[in-house]
C-alpha cells in the first residue's frame, strides 16, 4: 500500500481525548450496578451507588477538562474527542471547549456502556441517539465511532448504514486501511483508523505505580520509533487521554511536555482522525465493488 500524508508528512499524530465522564454506569442512571472502572481498583458488584468513584468522574468534568483542553488550546492543535453523547449534554461547557478548539467529535456511543449485548432495534436506536445528541451539542454530527470495548459485525453494519466514514475499534496497525462492510444495500467501504492502548493514559489507573515520567518516556519512545519508520512509509501514532486521568495536576505536565516535543519535530502532521481517514480515502482506492 503506497500513499503519502498531506505535505508528505513523515508521521500523522492523532491525539484522542476520551470524554466518558457523566455517561459511565451508575445505579442512579438505571444500571444494575455502579461503574467498575475505578482508579482505586474497587469493583462493586452490588446495586449501590459508589459516590467515591462517581466523584472521580466528576473531577474530569470540573477540573480535568480545562487542563486537558487548555493544553491543546495553548498550541492550536485540533484533536479528536471520542465523546459519549450524554456526557456533552450533562456538561455543555465541555461541548463548548470542543467547538472553541475546532476539535472533531467522534461518537463513543450514547453512553459509555456495553452495547454489544443489545438487540438490533436497541443498538440502532443507541447509535441514532448518539448522532442526534452530538449534532445538537456541538453543531456537527460525528463521522467516526469508538465502542466501549467490544464491536460486532452488526455494529459495523449499522454504523455504515448510519453514514459513518470510519471506526476505531481496532488495534492492529499503525496506519489506516479499508474494510468492506456488508449492508442491507450491498457492500459499503469503511475506513478503519486503528487506535492504541499501550500509550493510553488509562495505564495510570490500571497500574497505580505508573508515573508521569514513565508514561512520557514510553510515549516519546513510541513517537521516535514511528517517526524514524516514517522516512520509508506513512505511519500514524495514536495517543489516548481522559479528562479524569490526564487532567490531574500531577499528570498534565507530562502531556504538555509531549506536545512540545512532537511540535519540535519537522514533518509531523497533527490531525484529527476524520482528517486522517479522509486523507487515506483520497489517496487509496476503496475495495472493488464497494460503495463509498
Amino acid at each position: 500500500m503506497t500513499f503519502a500524508w498531506p505535505n508528505r508528512a513523515r508521521l500523522a499524530m492523532s491525539f484522542v481525548i476520551n470524554v466518558e465522564e457523566g455517561s459511565e454506569m451508575s445505579v442512579a442512571r438505571g444500571d444494575k450496578g455502579p461503574e467498575p472502572v475505578d482508579e482505586l481498583g474497587v469493583s462493586l458488584k452490588i446495586p449501590i451507588r459508589n459516590y467515591a468513584n462517581e466523584s472521580n468522574y466528576e473531577y474530569g468534568l470540573r477540573a480535568g477538562a480545562p487542563r486537558v483542553f487548555g493544553a491543546f488550546a495553548k498550541v492550536g492543535i485540533r484533536a479528536t474527542v471520542t465523546a459519549a453523547a450524554q456526557s456533552l449534554e450533562i456538561a455543555p461547557h465541555v461541548a463548548q471547549m470542543i467547538v472553541d478548539g475546532g476539535h472533531e467529535t467522534c461518537s463513543h456511543g450514547w453512553r459509555w456502556v456495553h452495547q454489544f449485548s443489545y438487540n438490533e432495534e436497541r443498538e440502532t436506536e443507541f447509535i441514532a441517539r448518539a448522532v442526534q445528541s452530538i449534532q445538537t451539542t456541538t453543531g456537527t454530527r460525528p463521522y467516526g465511532w469508538l465502542s466501549r470495548y467490544l464491536h460486532t459485525d452488526r455494529t459495523r453494519r449499522l454504523l455504515a448504514e448510519a453514514g459513518f466514514l470510519y471506526h476505531m475499534d481496532d488495534f492492529s496497525d499503525d496506519v489506516p486501511r479499508w474494510t468492506s462492510v456488508e449492508t442491507t444495500h450491498g457492500p459499503k467501504a469503511m475506513v478503519i483508523v486503528p487506535y492504541a492502548l499501550d500509550t493510553n493514559d488509562m495505564k495510570f489507573w490500571l497500574d497505580p505505580g505508573f508515573t508521569p515520567p514513565q508514561w512520557l518516556d514510553y510515549a516519546v519512545d513510541t513517537f521516535d520509533r514511528l517517526y524514524a519508520e516514517g522516512a520509508d512509509r506513512p505511519v500514524m501514532m495514536s495517543l489516548g487521554l481522559h479528562l479524569r486521568i490526564m487532567g490531574r495536576p500531577g499528570r498534565i505536565g507530562a502531556l504538555e511536555k509531549l506536545i512540545t516535543y512532537v511540535q519540535a519535530q519537522p514533518d509531523v502532521w497533527c490531525a484529527s482522525r476524520l482528517e486522517i481517514a479522509q486523507a487515506f480515502a483520497s489517496a487509496v482506492p476503496a475495495p472493488e465493488g464497494t460503495a463509498p
